[in-house]
């Protein structure tokens, strides 16, 4: 009798165990079945907004599925992020995240909306862009040995500019000054067009912006690049040396680019959004076109991913920690 009653468990767990899969693969085969929606935190014409668009483009062009981009701004990414977090865990729902939403916000913001690590799950690396150290042609240094030795001498006397509170320009220079030892004052701005259009004007002396944006006013001489955040140089300006050759190694991190859907979502649609973005990014006309911008496609698993958010959340929250930033 005992048997006979562990048998029939046994057949009424496995008979439910199939009638869960069903549906599970159904989904999986049928995905997605409607348009999906990529949310991103910036206003159409960014960085982050063409990744997306790219990504969204070519998916109806290559599999006649629809994807559209719904950019909701504000809060600094925040807004965004938030919206995707809340979002039905049914694969409709993807987030362009980057490394200030997923890594450097919440060290400086403890009440976030969402929670990274539990309301996300990483998908796709899709682009990293190297940052780059400019300064200002007035400012009395052509090489970042110099740059060190002209801040120790004038404490406090010059200022760097940034993205905004938060941003990748603001942890890097505070990086900077943590690894350097030097005196820097911070000025904010709103985005990266103001702050380096006040640099090239020689209002403020220094900062650490993307390649992609930086690229045009290093080539025309306007702002003189001392040093780029990447192991290896950057053919988009190719005579610029790494932080490591010019002196600095231990400087690390820089802006990166991600999908990421609501905790919770099917693996198998994970793995079709991750297929779908590695190929994508692979074809000659997306590649070609970004690495001439100065991006970086590392692309990979959802695992390798995950492994590159944790490793860079720890590294801003130990500069957040040592600078004590808090943000205003």
């Amino acid at each position: 009798m005992f048997r006979a009653l562990v048998s029939r468990r046994a057949a009424m767990a496995a008979t439910a165990a199939l009638m869960l899969a069903v549906p599970v693969s159904a989904f999986a085969q049928d995905y997605p079945s409607r348009p999906i929606r990529i949310i991103v935190q910036t206003a159409p014409g960014g960085l982050i907004d063409l990744l997306a668009r790219t990504f969204a483009q070519k998916l109806t062009e290559t599999t006649g599925k629809t994807a559209v981009v719904e950019n909701k701004t504000g809060g600094g990414g925040v807004i965004a992020a938030e919206f995707v977090a809340k979002a039905p865990n049914d694969g409709y729902t993807v987030f362009m995240g980057t490394h200030s939403t997923q890594a450097i916000l919440p060290h400086l913001r403890p009440n976030l909306p969402y929670a990274p690590q539990k309301d996300f799950v990483p998908v796709a690396y899709i682009a990293t862009t190297p940052t780059v150290l400019i300064v200002h042609p007035s400012v009395k240094a052509t090489t970042l040995k110099e740059l060190i030795a002209h801040l120790k001498e004038n404490p406090g006397k010059l200022n760097f500019a940034s993205q905004g509170n938060g941003s990748t320009g603001h942890m890097g220079g505070e990086q900077f000054k943590q690894l350097a030892g030097v005196d820097v004052v911070h000025v904010p701005y709103r985005g990266a067009a103001p702050a380096l259009k006040d640099l090239v004007a020689g209002h403020v002396a220094m900062m650490f912006d993307n390649v992609p944006f930086a690229r045009e006013q290093v080539l025309a001489g306007k702002v003189r690049a001392l040093g780029v955040v990447s192991p290896d140089r950057v053919s988009a300006i190719p005579n610029v040396p790494t932080m490591k050759e010019a002196g600095l190694p231990e400087m690390e991190g820089g802006p990166w680019f991600g999908l990421f859907v609501p905790a919770g979502t099917p693996r198998a649609v994970i793995d079709y959004l991750n297929a779908q973005a590695n190929k994508i990014f692979a074809l000659p006309e997306v590649r070609d076109n970004l690495i001439a911008q100065g991006f970086r496609l590392p692309l990979g698993t959802p695992e390798a991913f995950a492994t590159h958010v944790a490793t860079d959340s720890k590294r801003w929250g130990e500069v957040v920690r040592r600078g004590n930033i808090q943000l205003k």
